[in-house]
C-alpha cells in the first residue's frame, strides 16, 4: 500500500467519522427538542450525549486540514515543500487540542477564550480553502483539475456554515440554564425551539457540501 492510497483511506475515515456522527448529533437534537415526552432531566442527558457525539465530527474536521493538504503533496497535486505539510499537521493538532480542551473547560472563561481562538482559526482556514479554490479556478494554478479547485472551494463553504451553527447555537446556553432553575415553560421552550431551528438550516447546508464535495473527490466530473 502506497503512501497515497493510505492517507486517501484516512480522509475517507474522517469523513465517515464527520458525516456519520453529524446525523447521530441531529438525531438527538431532535429529541432533545421534544419536550412533550421527556422530561426536562432527561433531555439533559440527550444533550450530554449529543455534545460527546458531536466530538467525533469536530475531531474530524480539525484533522481534515492535515488530511487534505497532505494528499494534495503526496498526489501530486500541488508542490507543498515539506515544511507546508508540517504546518498543516501542526495547525490540525492544535485545533484538535482546542476541541478537546473546549469540551473539558465546559461553561467556564477559560472556555470562552479558547473558543474565540478557535473561530480566528475557523475564519483564517475558511478564507484560505475559499482563496485558494477560487484563484485556481480563475488561473488554472496552483490546483489542477478544476474538480480540485472546486471542492477547495465547498470546503471553504463548509467552514462558513459551520460557523453560523456555533453563531447561531450561543444563545441556547443562557436559555438552558433557564431551563434548569426555572423549569420547563412555554415561553423558554418557544425560544430555545427557536433557536435550535435556526442553527438546523446550517446543519442541513453543512450536509448538503459535504455530501457535495464527497461526490467531487468520488467522480472528479471534470
Amino acid at each position: 500500500m502506497t503512501p497515497y492510497e493510505l492517507l486517501v483511506f484516512f480522509h475517507i475515515l474522517l469523513f465517515v467519522f464527520w458525516l456519520g456522527a453529524d446525523l447521530g448529533v441531529a438525531i438527538c437534537g431532535a429529541q432533545f427538542r421534544n419536550s412533550r415526552d421527556y422530561s426536562v432531566q432527561e433531555r439533559m442527558t440527550i444533550l450530554k450525549l449529543l455534545v460527546m457525539i458531536d466530538m467525533g465530527p469536530r475531531s474530524a474536521w480539525a484533522l481534515m486540514i492535515a488530511g487534505t493538504v497532505s494528499l494534495l503533496a503526496v498526489g501530486g497535486y500541488w508542490a507543498i515543500p515539506v515544511w507546508g505539510v508540517a504546518l498543516a499537521w501542526a495547525i490540525s493538532l492544535f485545533w484538535l487540542w482546542l476541541v478537546w480542551q473546549i469540551h473539558g473547560a465546559g461553561q467556564t472563561p477559560e472556555a470562552a477564550g479558547l473558543k474565540k481562538m478557535e473561530m480566528v482559526l475557523k475564519w483564517a482556514l475558511a478564507a484560505f480553502y475559499l482563496g485558494l479554490g477560487t484563484w485556481s479556478l480563475a488561473m488554472d494554478a496552483p490546483l489542477q483539475p478544476d474538480w480540485l479547485a472546486a471542492k477547495s472551494v465547498i470546503f471553504g463553504l463548509i467552514f462558513a456554515a459551520a460557523i453560523m451553527i456555533d453563531l447561531m447555537f450561543r444563545p441556547v446556553g443562557p436559555l438552558l440554564m433557564t431551563l434548569l432553575s426555572e423549569g420547563s415553560s412555554a415561553a423558554t421552550e418557544t425560544r430555545l425551539l427557536h433557536t435550535m431551528n435556526r442553527s438546523r438550516f446550517w446543519v442541513r447546508v453543512t450536509y448538503i457540501l459535504l455530501v457535495a464535495v464527497a461526490f467531487l473527490g468520488t467522480t472528479q466530473p471534470f
